[in-house]
């Protein structure tokens, strides 16, 4: 599910790149840019619980859902993609003897705990102002139910800040990046907030890693860094590195409620299913800022 996005074309090219069978379900068509070959490709929306007849008679091993609506400003489709889809999904897969189900979960599901964020401290759906923070929580708890209750051999990855290659212009870092690489003027925010950016092909090695392994069933794992930066030092990072880009820092102001914090603990993924990032920010992001110039040249 969301195979035509981010991470799910770089978890399909590299299933791929393995010799598996792989589907991709998407409402939308893929993009040129991340079309591959051997991919077969289905397009429906999994919120609509009839829409699912379309695989009826496909067999799967794996599911990765990576699904949801991006613009998280429209409720209704942001609840009903990420919760009732997620749900949809579920009921549908129960039927059938599936080795793992991976849900891609978020760090928005943890609200204002405090940072470094662990597995073991959950917040409340009620406490959330996101309606997207409150699907994912939602699908969580729904997930892990089904595993008390029935055995489903699901594991949600809780993930922070994904980057990359391909990835679209809607999210931090390609912003940046693409301001620079055209040395425009930018807003931004005074930069003081700390994140946690881990690279996609990190991301997908900890799918794969979870997919292998049944200690993870049933269990939350965080998927990060667990090295936050200031947001300021990553946009002048990217800006040293383009040579080129004028930050105008301070002109975006910082919501009321913005938490400034926000890292993970990834030591039970460690631990779990023996992964940590490889790729160090520096690299990851030399390699980023190369593809997006090399798609404009």
């Amino acid at each position: 599910m969301g195979g035509s996005g981010f991470i799910g074309y770089h978890l399909a090219k590299k299933s791929i790149e393995k010799g598996w069978k792989v589907t991709s379900i998407s409402t939308n068509k893929v993009k040129k840019l991340r079309h591959i070959k051997k991919v077969k490709y289905v397009h429906f929306d999994i919120s609509k619980k009839k829409s699912l007849k379309k695989i009826t008679s496909l067999n799967f091993n794996y599911v990765v859902n990576l699904g949801g609506y991006v613009n998280h400003k429209d409720i209704t489709k942001t609840y009903n993609s990420h919760y009732i889809g997620c749900k949809n999904l579920v009921d549908f897969f129960l039927k059938k003897k599936l080795n793992a189900f991976v849900q891609m979960g978020s760090s928005v599901e943890y609200g204002k705990i405090k940072s470094p964020q662990v597995e073991s401290l959950n917040s409340n759906p009620v406490s959330l102002k996101s309606t997207y923070g409150k699907a994912k929580l939602l699908s969580t708890n729904y997930l892990l139910q089904l595993y008390k209750t029935k055995n489903f051999p699901v594991t949600i990855l809780r993930l922070y800040l994904a980057y990359g290659p391909k990835q679209d212009l809607n999210r931090l870092i390609p912003i940046v990046i693409n301001s620079c690489i055209e040395n425009k003027e930018f807003p931004c925010s005074d930069g003081k907030q700390t994140r946690d950016f881990v690279h996609v092909d990190d991301v997908v090695d900890a799918i794969f890693k979870t997919l292998r392994c049944k200690q993870a069933r049933g269990k939350i794992l965080n998927i990060g860094s667990g090295k936050p930066q200031k947001i300021k030092d990553i946009i002048n990072k990217i800006k040293e590195i383009s040579k080129s880009g004028i930050p105008l820092f301070g002109k975006i102001k910082l919501r009321k409620d913005e938490i400034l914090n926000i890292y993970p603990n990834i030591s039970l993924a460690k631990k779990t299913i023996n992964w940590k990032p490889k790729i160090s920010f520096n690299t990851g992001l030399k390699k980023t800022i190369k593809s997006y110039y090399d798609i404009k040249h």
